[in-house]
Order: C-alpha cells, then structure tokens, then sequence
C-alpha cells in the first residue's frame, strides 16, 4: 500500500471509530447502563488494533475531549474528560505498539485495558490531592466503576478484531 494510500486509511478508519466513540455513549446512557460499560472506550481501543500508534493515540486523546464540549459528556470539571481522554490515549497506544508488530491479540488487549486503568487510576489520584478529595477513595472508586467497562472490553474486542483480521481488506494490510 503506498503512503498516502496507507494515511488515508488510518484517517477514514480513525474517523469512523471517533464517530463511534462520541455516539455509543450517548445510546449507553439513553438505555441506562451509562459510564459503567466505559462505552467510549471500546472504539477507541479497538482503533489501536487497526491504525498505526499515532493515529492511535491522537484519537484516543481527541474524543473524550471533544464529546465533553459538543455532548457535555464526559464532564471538563470535575476533570472526568481529562482522565478519560489520558485513558484512551494509553489503551489505544499500547494496543498499537504491542498488536502492531507482532500481531498478538491477547498480551495486546490485557496490557492495554492494564495501561488505561493504571492512567487513570494515578491521575484521579493525582486530580484528588490537587482538589483535596480523598485519593485512596476516589482513586479505588474509579477502578471499581469501570470494572463492567474491563469485561465488556475483554469481550467484544477479541471478536471484533479476529472477525475484521479474517474478513481481511484493506482493515488488516500487512503494511501496517
């Protein structure tokens, strides 16, 4: 695939994901399962498995920031779009950087889904002292709330990647 050809594809693919991380939250909520199932996320990880690390981590970094200013969701204070936006940045860079060269789905998945909590379990920490918040409380509280989203994610992504990867096109180029 040439270069441009290869730039393209990393834009529609980071496009469509982006377009799937700002509405399956809002269908999350509108069904009542909310921020639980961490619904933004999914998308956004699963776009570390199919564009290069860059692409990855811009779209990571972008969405939960630009959800929070055109949907209100996540919040911009207290800084959940801020956490959000440093989890998926780590998700979808780790699941580039680790799936990308070796194409190993399962170390892929776990070190990233691992990445993303680590992120923002530390920096609700960090957020909490600078808002004099109880870290420890909040920080386990984070952790646990996004328990649902961990298993959805464990779910779905194995799924979607191995069907996309056996479907092959240009989703799944060797050039990666």
């Amino acid at each position: 695939m040439a270069a441009g050809e290869d730039r393209l594809r990393a834009i529609v693919i980071s496009a469509s994901m982006a377009a799937l991380g700002l509405v399956l939250p809002v269908a999350f909520h509108a069904v009542g399962l909310g921020s639980e199932f961490l619904p933004m996320l999914l998308p956004l990880l699963l776009n570390g498995f199919l564009v290069p690390l860059r692409w990855a981590a811009l779209t990571g970094l972008v969405v939960p920031l630009l959800s929070a200013v055109v949907t209100g969701m996540p919040p911009l204070y207290p800084p959940v779009a801020v956490v959000l936006s440093a989890e998926a940045t780590a998700m979808a860079a780790v699941a580039a950087a680790i799936y990308g060269g070796r194409r190993r789905l399962w170390p892929a998945l776990l070190a990233a889904i691992a990445a993303g909590r680590v992120t923002a379990v530390l920096l609700t920490w960090v957020l909490a002292c600078m808002f004099l918040l109880p870290a420890s409380t909040t920080s386990l509280a984070i952790l646990i709330q996004g328990l649902p989203g961990v298993a959805l994610q464990i779910a779905v992504a194995p799924i979607v990647v191995r069907s996309l990867s056996k479907r092959g096109g240009v989703l799944f180029s060797d050039e990666r």
